[in-house]
């Protein structure tokens, strides 16, 4: 079976970042999918699930909120391995491009101090699995260690 290509790029080499993982063409639309990378693979502790939760509820209400991008915004959630999140967005789309609204999303993230949204047995089929303190803790590290300081190395991925 041939690999997909999200598992031929060296995550031995990926830094935390914005990175285009793949283009899909879907009728007359480019949809664009974003490897939004908070951990360094293979080298820093992974998220919790309950951050990585938070992050996700948090991260996905305030995309679809926004005033310019909610239009463009087809699904925000983790990755698997809890060392970021993949936003899908209509468009051809490049990193640089959206580098203002994931600033915007993690200050709105590591700002948040209110009851967290869809948190909610009613509305979610985990609700417990929360820690938004730690949200806000994940949050304020990517923002500082990274998307303050973005390069091209974090913008592209590694060769």
């Amino acid at each position: 079976m041939e690999k997909i290509p999200s598992f031929t790029i060296d995550h031995n080499k990926l830094k935390r970042g914005i990175y285009v993982s793949r283009k899909d063409n879907v009728g007359d639309y480019v949809i664009t999918t974003f490897d939004i990378r908070m951990k360094e693979p293979n080298r820093e502790p992974v998220m919790n699930t309950a951050e990585l939760h938070t992050i996700e509820h948090l991260g996905a209400t305030f995309l679809r909120n926004h005033p310019k991008w909610k239009d463009e915004i087809i699904y925000f959630g983790p990755m698997g391995c809890r060392t970021g999140n993949y936003l899908v967005m209509k468009g051809d789309l490049k990193s640089e491009d959206i580098v203002d609204l994931i600033i915007e999303m993690y200050e709105f993230i590591r700002d948040f101090d209110e009851e967290i949204p869809g948190a909610k047995a009613k509305d979610c089929g985990n609700y417990l699995d929360q820690n938004l303190i730690m949200a806000n803790y994940e949050a304020k590290k990517f923002l500082e260690n990274t998307l303050y300081n973005i390069t091209e190395e974090n913008l592209n991925y590694p060769t």
